[in-house]
């Protein structure tokens, strides 16, 4: 029988009731012709039944939200940075594939992203700390309030506006190595779900036995990256995609499937799922 998310129990309750971690898409599911961060590429991760899409929010110069990864515009629309443009511009804007060539994907809007996605999965949303009020708005807007993980640096500016206006939201920190900062957003009243933990070294406190026990004790989940953004920046302890392929997916997937973890985001979605039931 597959597995439906139900929003009206918890994360946590649903991640129990699959009995095997959430799949994150990272970016959607893209290649070939089909860029990343757009309409397509969500549709085709629900088509390979993602439980999580990640998505990444630009702001215009005019205060328009976007869905794109900041700092990518020099690869992926050979323009200037999103921020320092009008949404008019913005909308003319077309998108590139992975062979720099142009396609005719446009970079869509926040609000269509979030409708597209709307009762069929929960939603990541990175880059959050750009707006969280503009930002926390039109996902009530658009009524997906339920589905919504949302990420911050921690800081107290970050904290604060994330209480007065996103109280209500799933809130996932970052953990790079060892936790410390979980039951401190606990004591201040965030809606913590768990942690995304970021681990150099196999011996890292966050992805010990222990540590995903006392969080699992405390209904707390762990989403582990099997992502490799880049090569240099060592998030899961090379238990990647790529060694997944390169070696054996019992070295990558299996590892962190063996550690128990309950989201793991990945660039190869039907893979890692095919895996997965073939363990099963």
């Amino acid at each position: 029988m597959s597995f439906t998310i139900d929003f009206n129990q918890s994360i946590w309750e649903n991640v129990k009731r699959k009995g095997s971690p959430l799949l994150v898409a990272h970016r959607g599911v893209c290649g070939a012709n089909i860029p990343c961060n757009t309409l397509t590429a969500y549709k085709i991760a629900l088509m390979q039944g993602a439980d999580v899409v990640e998505i990444d929010v630009s702001k215009s110069k005019d205060g328009v939200f976007y869905v794109f990864h900041p700092g990518m515009e020099h690869v992926f629309l050979k323009s200037d940075h999103l921020s320092t443009l009008d949404s008019s511009e913005i909308d003319q804007l077309v998108l590139y594939n992975q062979d720099s060539v142009k396609t005719s994907y446009h970079v869509p809007r926040l609000k269509e992203v979030l409708m597209l996605l709307k009762d069929k999965c929960y939603i990541n949303v990175d880059k959050f700390w750009i707006d969280i009020e503009g930002i926390s708005r039109e996902i009530y807007e658009c009524g997906v309030e339920k589905q919504c993980i949302v990420k911050t640096e921690i800081d107290d500016t970050y904290m604060t506006q994330l209480k007065e206006h996103a109280s209500e939201l799933m809130f996932m920190p970052l953990v790079w190595g060892k936790d410390t900062v979980v039951p401190k957003l606990q004591e201040i009243g965030v809606n913590v779900i768990g942690a995304e933990i970021l681990f150099g070294k196999e011996s890292d406190e966050c992805i010990s036995n222990e540590y995903i026990k006392s969080m699992h004790d405390r209904k707390l989940l762990i989403w582990a990256n099997s992502i490799i953004y880049n090569e240099e920046a060592v998030i899961s302890a090379y238990h990647t995609d790529d060694i997944s392929f390169k070696e054996s997916p019992d070295k990558g997937w299996g590892w962190l499937l063996d550690k128990k973890v309950d989201l793991i985001q990945t660039d190869w979605l039907l893979m890692l799922k095919q895996y997965i039931d073939t363990r099963k």
